[in-house]
């Protein structure tokens, strides 16, 4: 295995922006810092992209880290409209509001984004689907307040009825009746896991979507090759790598969610392409409330084939 391919590291983007979990302040990181921890993995092509980033006065320079990430965000946009990830993402989504509305629900329901980025999957929902019509809100959230601010930017620019948070999108008065994301559940490891998923218990919260890579044998060469091919900057195509490397496998994702989330079905969506061995390049988690179950699957008609076992 090559070294940069080791899950057990962290990724790039995980070290070089720290926030405060209380106080959301910006926090300085050393650049030395981060490289040791690639140096304990003897990781030398993530060294080579760190040694890149500017710095100042041995601390990474903020402003111009900024500037980096938000075009490492805007290569992963590219990406998710290549793979029409909002398509994915709504096609899923859809058919858990229609069983909450089933289930009786008539208030807004609020979906919210958790390290939305950029903000790609809730602005193309914004802009292609009929929010009067589902009686839904969007929000996104993340810790990243340089993130947030150009998901702002780019709702405004497009006119988009969603809205987006700095914070930690579990705390009081940010629940949502349901929570997605995209290419974050892979971040939290070991123990982490089952902590991040149990904070989905909450009064409100009546599902959630988490999408991500979907291991196996050849995930991180087909990964390493679109991301050279497609990705302009070293930390964009380390990391597009090693989180094809990282990613949780279905059973992992399970018994996590059944650990954590006694009161809610969890499976995984979408794992085979149609009915033949070979994965996708996604997963879904999904996780329901008990009593959506049925309806649930009822409501997926066709593509119930897809669903694994749910309970």
């Amino acid at each position: 295995m090559f070294r940069s391919w080791n899950p057990s590291q962290p990724e790039i983007t995980d070290l070089i922006v720290e926030h405060d979990p209380r106080t959301l302040e910006r926090v300085k990181v050393r650049k030395q810092d981060v490289l040791d921890t690639f140096s304990r993995f003897s990781n030398r092509t993530a060294m080579r992209a760190v040694e890149q980033l500017p710095e100042r006065e041995g601390f990474l320079d903020e402003k111009e880290l900024d500037r980096h990430l938000l075009k490492v965000h805007w290569e992963m946009q590219r990406l998710a409209e290549e793979f029409y990830h909002g398509h994915r993402v709504w096609e899923l989504l859809r058919v858990v509001i229609a069983s909450i509305r089933e289930a009786g629900v008539r208030e807004t329901i609020r979906i919210v984004d958790v390290g939305c980025g950029i903000g790609y999957v809730i602005r193309w929902m914004a802009a292609n689907i009929p929010l009067d019509k589902y009686r839904i809100e969007l929000a996104g959230m993340d810790l990243n307040s340089t993130l947030i601010n150009e998901a702002n930017r780019l709702a405004g620019a497009e006119e988009l009825p969603c809205r987006f948070l700095q914070g930690d999108a579990f705390s009081n008065g940010h629940s949502g009746h349901i929570f997605t994301s995209t290419g974050v559940i892979h971040h939290f490891r070991g123990p982490g896991l089952p902590q991040f998923l149990g904070r989905h218990e909450q009064p409100e919260t009546q599902a959630f979507l988490h999408f991500d890579f979907q291991p196996w044998l050849l995930a991180p060469v087909g990964a390493w090759l679109f991301h050279y091919l497609r990705m302009r900057t070293a930390v964009a195509r380390h990391d597009g790598v090693l989180s094809a490397a990282r990613a949780h496998d279905g059973r992992t994702l399970r018994e996590a969610a059944r650990e954590a989330l006694p009161e809610f079905a969890s499976g995984i969506y979408g794992a085979k392409i149609w009915n033949t061995p070979a994965p996708r390049v996604f997963h879904t988690l999904v996780g329901l409330r008990r009593p959506l179950v049925e309806e649930f699957r009822r409501q997926l008609g066709r593509r119930r084939s897809r669903l694994g076992e749910l309970r």
